[in-house]
C-alpha cells in the first residue's frame, strides 16, 4: 500500500456521518420503541438491584445505569445518549479536530449503551457492524484532541489495516452462507428474481429491477457469487491495481444495493470499509490532482530512499537515471500481465462452475450451478485456514513496513517514542485479528474446532462488547411464494374494518415505494420478520396492538407521524386484528408507463385474532409474554435537564426520520463546503513567498563538512510530525551557532 493519509481521512469522516444517522434515526422512534409507554419499554432491562455502579456495568456494559444519578429515567437517558452521539458526530463531521480517537470512543460507548437496551430493534447485522467498525475507528483515528493539530502517525497503515481484514470478513461470509444454507433459490441462480419484491423495504427502482428477464437476474447472481467469495482475496493482492479493481467492483455492488434497497446506513458503512482498499495517489487522481513526482531513485525505493541527504540523492540520481528505467519497465508489464491473467482466471472459472453459455441468436446468457454442496463444503474446507494465513502475511507485511519507518525516525528520544507506539498498536492489531478468527470461522465449523481454545475463551468473555462478529448476509432468500406482509385493522363496531397502513412499508397496493435510507424505521423491519411466521414468534406484536389500543401518541407517531393519515387520529379503535397476505409486483404496461398499482395482493389467513381492551386473551397473552404495564412512572419534569429533553422532543415530533436525517446531513455538508472555499479564498489572498535560492547557490554557501555528518542523516524519516520537525530544527548546526 501506499500513503494512506487520504483513504483515512474519508474513512473517519464517513464514521462521523454514519455515527450521526445512526443515533438521529433512533433518536426519532425512542419514545414508541423503548419509552415508558412504548412497545418495549426499555426500563423492563434496566433492573436495578442495589449493586454498585461497576458492578452494574460490568454485569451490564450501559451508560444508562448513570440515570438515576442525574434524575433521569430510562427513556431519558436514551434520549440523551442519542443527542449526545448526534452532537459529537456531527461536531467530528465538520471539524477535523473532533476525528480524535476519544471521541469515536465515546461514540461507541454510546451506542453500545443503546445496543445493550434495544432488545429485538436493535438486534440486526448493521448494528453489530457499526460497533465493531466504531471500535476499529477508535485505533485509527488520531489522538490530537488536546493538541490542536492532526499528523500522520507511522503505525497508521497496521491499524487501517484492519478494516480491510473486517471487510474481508464481511463480504466473503455474506457470500458463503448463502450456499452454505442450501438455500435452493441461491443454487438454482434464482434468488434475483424473487429479491427485489421480497426484500423488507424496497425502492421504486426495485420495481424496475424485478420486471429485467430472468437470464439477466441469473447472471447477477453469478456476479454476486463472484464479488463475494472470489474478489475479496483480492483485497491482499501484492498488485495496486488488482486492489482497486475490486474496490470498483465491491463499490458498484453497494451501489446497486442502495438504488433497489432501503438498508439504512448499512452499504454506506460497507462503502467506508471499501476505503482501505485505497490509497493516496487514487484519490488524487479522482480529486484532478498530478501526481507529485520524486526523484528517479525514490519511484523505485520508496521509504528507504527517502533515508538519503539532498546532495547523496542528486549524486544516486545522476548515476541511475539510465539503469532504472528498464527495471521499472519490465516490473510495470510483469504486473498488467498478472493482472489480466488473474482476471482472465476468475472468467474461466466463473464459466466452468456456472456452466455459462452465450446464445448469440437469442442474445441471451444460459447459466446454471455446475458443482454440488459437498464440493463448495470441501472449498470452504480448503480456504479457510489459508485464507486467515494470507491475513496474517498481509498484517505482518504492515507491522514490518511500519517498524522500518520508525527506524529511520532521527533522535534517539522520537525513535524510542515512536517504537513505542508501533509495540502498542501493533499489539492491539494481533489482538484483534486474534479475535476475529473466532467468529469468522462459523462458517466453516471444522475450521472453527482448529482454533486456539485460549483465543475462544477470550472472544467469549469480550462477547458482550460486540468487538467482533461473524456475518451472513441474504442467507435464505424469503416470499418464493409471494412476499408475505401484514396488515393491522381496526374497527369501532367489529364491523366496519379500516386498514391501518405504514408509512414505509408496502401495505396499500397503489402507494409507490419509498427512498428512505439512511433513515432505518425498525417497526416497519420488524413487521416484515413478524410476517414470516406466527406471531408467537414476535412476542413485542402483542404489545404494539395493545398500545395502538390505549390509543398511545408515541407508538402511533412509528406509524403516522402525520395524524391525517392515521384513521383513528380523534378516538382510538375498540377492535383490532391482522391478516396476512402475499404480495408481488405488478407488470409492466405496454407502453412503459408507471403502474397504477404498484402491488397485487391475495389474502392468506388471519394473522391476529380480534381483540380488544379488557379482553381475556389479550391479557392472558401479555401476563405470559412479561408485557404488562409494570406501574406508573416518576419523572422530575422540574430538573433542567429533563426539561431541556422535553423541549427537544417536542420541536423534532411531527418531523419524519428521512427529513431529520437529511436536514442535519445537508447542513454538515454546507459547512464543511464553505469552510473549503473559505480556506481557498483565504490561501489565494495570501502574497506569495519570494522565489527561493538555487540548489547550487545554496550548496556553495553552505558545504557539507564531512562525510560522517551524511552518514549520521542517512536515516531520515520520510514522513516527519511537526513535532518531530521542531526538534530537528533546534538541533540544525545554524540553530546551535
Amino acid at each position: 500500500m501506499g500513503e494512506i493519509r487520504l483513504p483515512r481521512h474519508m474513512f473517519l469522516w464517513s464514521m462521523s456521518v454514519i455515527y450521526m444517522f445512526a443515533f438521529a434515526s433512533l433518536y426519532i422512534q425512542l419514545p414508541g420503541l423503548y419509552g415508558n409507554e412504548g412497545i418495549l419499554p426499555a426500563r423492563w432491562q434496566m433492573r436495578y438491584t442495589g449493586k454498585a455502579l461497576l458492578e452494574q456495568l460490568q454485569d451490564s456494559p450501559t451508560l444508562l445505569w448513570l440515570g438515576p444519578h442525574l434524575g433521569l429515567d430510562t427513556q431519558q437517558g436514551m434520549e440523551l445518549v442519542c443527542l449526545l452521539g448526534v452532537l459529537l458526530a456531527f461536531g467530528a463531521m465538520v471539524l477535523d479536530a473532533l476525528r480524535d480517537s476519544l471521541v469515536f470512543l465515546c461514540l461507541w460507548a454510546l451506542y453500545l449503551s443503546l445496543y445493550q437496551v434495544g432488545q429485538v430493534f436493535l438486534y440486526f447485522q448493521w448494528d453489530n457492524l457499526l460497533l465493531e467498525t466504531g471500535f476499529l475507528a477508535v485505533l485509527i483515528a488520531p489522538l490530537n484532541l488536546f493538541r490542536g493539530k492532526s499528523s500522520s502517525k507511522y503505525h497508521d497503515g497496521i491499524t487501517f489495516w484492519l478494516i480491510r481484514w473486517l471487510f474481508f470478513r464481511l463480504m466473503f461470509a455474506s457470500g458463503a452462507v448463502k450456499l452454505t444454507s442450501r438455500c435452493p433459490t441461491w443454487w438454482g441462480l434464482t434468488a434475483l428474481t424473487y429479491h427485489y419484491e421480497t426484500q423488507c423495504l424496497p425502492t421504486p427502482l426495485a420495481w424496475h429491477a424485478h420486471q429485467l428477464p430472468v437470464w439477466f437476474q441469473k447472471i447477477s447472481v453469478v456476479g454476486t457469487f463472484v464479488i463475494e467469495i472470489a474478489f475479496p482475496f483480492l483485497f491482499f493482492a501484492p498488485i495496486r491495481s488488482l486492489r482497486l479493481g475490486a474496490f470498483y467492483v465491491q463499490l458498484a455492488l453497494q451501489v446497486v444495493i442502495i438504488l433497489t434497497g432501503n438498508y439504512n446506513f448499512f452499504n454506506l458503512l460497507s462503502i467506508a470499509l471499501s476505503f482501505s482498499l485505497l490509497d493516496d495517489d487514487s484519490v488524487n487522481s479522482w480529486l484532478g490532482r498530478s501526481k507529485k513526482r520524486k526523484p528517479k531513485e525514490e519511484g523505485r525505493g520508496g521509504w528507504a530512499q527517502s533515508c538519503l541527504i539532498p546532495a547523496r540523492q542528486e549524486q544516486f540520481a545522476l548515476r541511475g537515471l539510465y539503469v532504472m528505467a528498464w527495471p521499472e519497465a519490465l516490473i510495470s508489464w510483469s504486473a498488467l500481465l498478472v493482472e489480466l491473467g488473474v482476471y482472465a482466471l476468475i472468467i474461466y472459472l466463473s464459466k466452468l462452475y456456472f456452466d455459462l453459455e452465450i446464445n448469440w441468436k437469442t442474445k441471451r446468457v444460459a447459466s446454471k450451478t455446475a458443482f454440488t454442496y459437498h464440493q463448495f463444503s470441501h472449498f470452504l474446507q480448503t480456504v479457510t485456514i489459508p485464507s486467515i494465513w494470507i491475513g496474517v502475511l498481509s498484517l505482518t507485511w504492515e507491522v514490518v513496513t511500519a517498524m522500518f519507518k520508525c527506524a529511520c525516525v532521527r533522535g534517539f528520544f522520537w525513535k524510542l517514542w515512536v517504537t513505542i507506539q508501533w509495540a502498542i498498536f501493533t499489539t492491539a492489531a494481533a489482538g484483534m485479528f486474534a479475535l476475529s478468527v473466532v467468529p469468522y470461522t462459523f462458517i466453516d465449523y471444522q475450521s472453527n474446532s482448529h482454533i486456539w481454545p485460549g483465543v475462544r475463551k477470550a472472544y467469549e468473555s469480550l462477547d458482550r462488547y460486540q468487538l467482533v462478529n461473524s456475518y451472513g448476509l441474504f442467507r435464505r432468500m424469503t416470499g418464493v411464494g409471494g412476499r408475505p406482509e401484514v396488515v393491522i385493522e381496526g374497527s369501532m363496531d367489529k364491523e366496519t374494518w379500516t386498514e391501518i397502513e405504514f408509512m414505509f412499508k408496502p401495505g396499500n397496493v397503489s402507494a409507490p415505494p419509498f427512498f428512505v435510507a439512511p433513515h432505518q424505521p425498525r417497526l416497519d423491519w420488524q413487521m416484515w420478520f413478524a410476517a414470516l411466521g406466527p406471531h408467537s414468534q414476535s412476542p413485542w406484536f402483542t404489545s404494539l396492538v395493545h398500545r395502538l389500543l390505549q390509543g398511545k401518541k408515541d407508538v402511533i407517531d412509528l406509524i403516522q407521524v402525520d395524524e391525517s393519515n392515521y384513521p383513528f387520529s380523534q378516538e382510538p379503535p375498540a377492535f383490532i386484528r391482522a391478516h396476512l397476505y402475499k404480495y408481488w409486483f405488478t407488470e409492466t404496461s405496454e407502453d412503459g408507463s408507471l403502474p397504477r398499482q404498484w402491488w397485487r395482493r391475495n389474502f392468506v389467513e388471519e394473522f391476529y385474532p380480534t381483540v380488544h381492551l379488557g379482553d381475556p386473551t389479550l391479557d392472558n397473552m401479555l401476563s405470559q409474554l412479561g408485557l404488562k404495564d409494570k406501574g406508573p412512572v416518576r419523572r422530575a419534569l422540574d430538573a433542567p435537564l429533563p426539561q431541556a429533553l422535553e423541549q427537544v422532543r417536542e420541536h423534532v415530533r411531527a418531523l419524519s426520520g428521512p427529513l431529520v436525517l437529511w436536514s442535519l446531513f445537508a447542513t454538515g455538508t454546507a459547512i464543511c463546503l464553505l469552510k473549503v472555499l473559505f480556506s481557498a479564498t483565504s490561501g489565494a489572498s495570501r502574497p506569495k513567498p519570494a522565489p527561493a535560492e538555487p540548489k547550487s547557490k545554496r550548496a556553495k554557501e553552505a558545504p557539507v563538512k564531512k562525510e560522517s555528518a551524511e552518514e549520521s542523516e542517512l536515516c531520515d524519516g520520510e514522513n516527519e510530525t511537526s513535532e518531530e520537525r521542531a526538534v530537528d530544527s533546534d538541533r540544525s548546526p545554524r540553530k546551535r551557532k
